[in-house]
């Protein structure tokens, strides 16, 4: 089970911007508005759609060395067929470049990767009545990431906007070493817990997380890139009835916000 949310197949590069002030600037913002028009998101619930983005996680993941040879060429877990397990494809100028999984975690459905490997730290919060959003399986196209240094930007987007539609207490998610920097600066996450391992992943990942209400209005504040519409957020989250297909693709909508933010 691969459940990391770091910054799989990304563009290393793609990190210094959490670092680097001027990524505040017009030009960097006007950048990744630039590259959302180009992008389309998309809820993958079955069939074929599954199977790619599964197929993308092994390739990414594969070629960092994460898991090993199989003859699938497949990443997937159990916790992908849960009722609050939402796997999304991102696809740039019609190719898809990368997937993230996010578990709206709460006390009717309180599995997800970080119950799963930090129930000590996390359970004892959803039990009280709070709520998490847990974004992991993050993994990039190594052979297309490259070209998108925002990607991190416009894959992650799906988190605030997965708080702005349930309106989680918390976001939380485990990650490598070497990404908590970009977590902290980007989304005022912080180490919850000591790193542990969590097999099959090779190092120690970190529990990190932080309140949204209390983080999230700042981050979208400083990042209009960040901000959608309550119609996209339905479309992205909102479980249709049986028999009724879900939107193919989902635009985004932070064009239509950033001037009245």
């Amino acid at each position: 089970m691969v459940t990391s949310t770091g910054l799989v197949g990304l563009k290393p590069g793609a990190e210094r911007f959490a670092r680097d002030p001027a990524k505040k600037s017009s030009s960097f913002i006007d950048g990744v508005m630039a590259l959302l028009e180009r992008t389309e998101y998309r809820r993958c619930e079955s069939g074929e759609d599954r199977e790619e983005i599964f197929h993308l996680r092994y390739r990414s993941y594969r070629a960092h060395g994460f898991v090993p040879q199989t003859g699938q060429q497949i990443v997937k877990d159990d916790l992908d067929d849960l009722p609050n397990c939402y796997n999304f494809a991102v696809y740039i100028d019609k190719r898809l470049v990368s997937t993230v999984r996010l578990h709206q975690i709460d006390r009717e459905n309180p599995l997800g990767p970080v119950t799963k490997g930090f129930g000590d730290v996390m359970s004892p919060l959803i039990e009280q009545g709070d709520t998490c959003i847990n974004p992991s399986m993050l993994a990039a196209d190594p052979d297309l990431a490259r070209e998108y240094r925002a990607l991190p930007y416009v894959s992650l987007r799906l988190v605030i906007a997965a708080y702005e539609y349930f309106r989680s207490t918390y976001c939380a998610c485990l990650i490598r070493q070497e990404h908590t920097a970009f977590y902290r600066r980007i989304f005022g996450a912080r180490q919850m817990s000591p790193e542990r391992a969590y097999p099959p992943i090779s190092i120690p990942l970190m529990l990190f997380g932080g309140v949204c209400a209390r983080e999230f209005g700042p981050i979208v504040e400083r990042f209009p890139f960040f901000l959608s519409t309550r119609s996209e957020q339905r479309m992205l989250f909102e479980r249709t009835a049986s028999g009724i297909s879900a939107p193919l693709t989902i635009l985004p909508t932070a064009k239509y916000l950033q001037h009245a933010a």
